[in-house]
Formats: C-alpha cells, sequence, structure tokens
C-alpha cells in the first residue's frame, strides 16, 4: 500500500567513490547511484534519508514534485 503524501527526492553522485571505503561505495550504489554525475529519484523514507545522509560529501540533493 503506497504512501501518496510521502514526497520525492533526486540525488546525484557529485564526486567520485574512489578514495572511499566500501561502505561509502555500497550506499552510494543502494541509493541507485553508478557512475559520476548519475541521478536516481527516490521516496523521502526515513532509510532513503539516512543514506543521503551518511554519504551527503558526495551527493546533491533536490526536491522533486
Amino acid at each position: 500500500m503506497a504512501n501518496e503524501n510521502v514526497g520525492k527526492i533526486k540525488i546525484t553522485l557529485e564526486k567520485s567513490v574512489i578514495s572511499y571505503d566500501k561502505r561509502v561505495r555500497e550506499t552510494v550504489k543502494s541509493l541507485g547511484l553508478g557512475k559520476l554525475h548519475s541521478s536516481a529519484i527516490q521516496a523521502t523514507t526515513p532509510d532513503i534519508l539516512g543514506k543521503v545522509r551518511r554519504v551527503q560529501h558526495l551527493v546533491a540533493v533536490e526536491e522533486v514534485k
């Protein structure tokens, strides 16, 4: 059952994950991001927001309507 009140965010990978450890690389991959400057649209759920906060130094986030 989908909640219609859940917003969406666009996450874009702005910096490379080359020099970061495996946990950071896996978090970026779990957000749906691969190559540099790739983007993914995700629902604003607590687990997604936690992942974004963990890699906030690598990504750019904008709200999507």
